[in-house]
């Protein structure tokens, strides 16, 4: 008797932050995460351009070139998020909720429409998280050894970020059912600027 083990394994390549100084600047970089194990290559944000002499180092740790990236999953427009794109032109890329592959070529899909995405059937699903931006996504992953996890981009800034997500947020009404939906799914959590962290509920829940 055999029991397969997990298909997919998740490694943040780099944990994002976010640091406010008194003169209302903040330094900041997202979180960079790698997906690997099955038939797809993910990475899930590109971090800002100033990542971009470290990302193929980053990813040869794991044993992977850029070219070995089959998909990119980008949650959301913002430049400490998307600021690499150009290190995987042969990769199927969605930038929020724009799916494009090739040379230029845009394929149809509902996430705008709140239908989610499905990768790999069973694996690895896209679902709409809008608040933080309209255009924002997450990346479920199930069956790792640590259950399904989350890349949340900046749905979640970090663990302990219950006093200062909204101000972030372009609609925080809608951010926060984003929230409770991937909490209410997810054993762990890949947020946007932070360590990942597990999901705890309450017995019953």
């Amino acid at each position: 008797l055999s029991i397969p083990g997990p298909l997919y394994s998740v490694h943040v390549l780099r944990v994002g932050y976010s640091r406010p100084s008194p003169d209302g600047s903040v330094l900041a970089d997202g979180s960079v995460t790698l997906v690997l194990g099955g038939p797809l290559t993910l990475l899930v944000d590109t971090g800002g351009p100033w990542l971009c002499p470290h990302l193929p180092g980053l990813l040869a740790a794991h044993g992977v070139s850029p070219g070995d990236v089959t998909h990119l999953v980008v949650t959301h427009g913002h430049s400490d998020h998307v600021g690499n794109l150009n290190l995987f032109p042969g990769a199927t890329a969605l930038v929020g909720f724009d799916l494009s592959r090739g040379e230029g070529l845009y394929l149809p899909h509902g996430l705008p429409h709140g239908v989610p995405l499905e990768l790999h059937p069973g694996h690895l699903l896209v679902t709409p998280t809008p608040g933080h931006t309209r255009a924002h996504v997450s990346l479920l992953v199930t069956g790792t050894q640590l259950g399904t996890v989350a890349v949340a981009g900046d749905a979640f800034e970090h663990g302990e970020d219950e006093e200062e997500w909204r101000k972030l947020s372009e609609e925080p009404a809608v951010q926060r059912r984003s929230r409770a939906r991937l909490a209410a799914t997810a054993e762990v959590i890949v947020p946007g600027h932070g360590e990942p962290f597990r999901v705890l509920r309450e017995w019953g829940q």
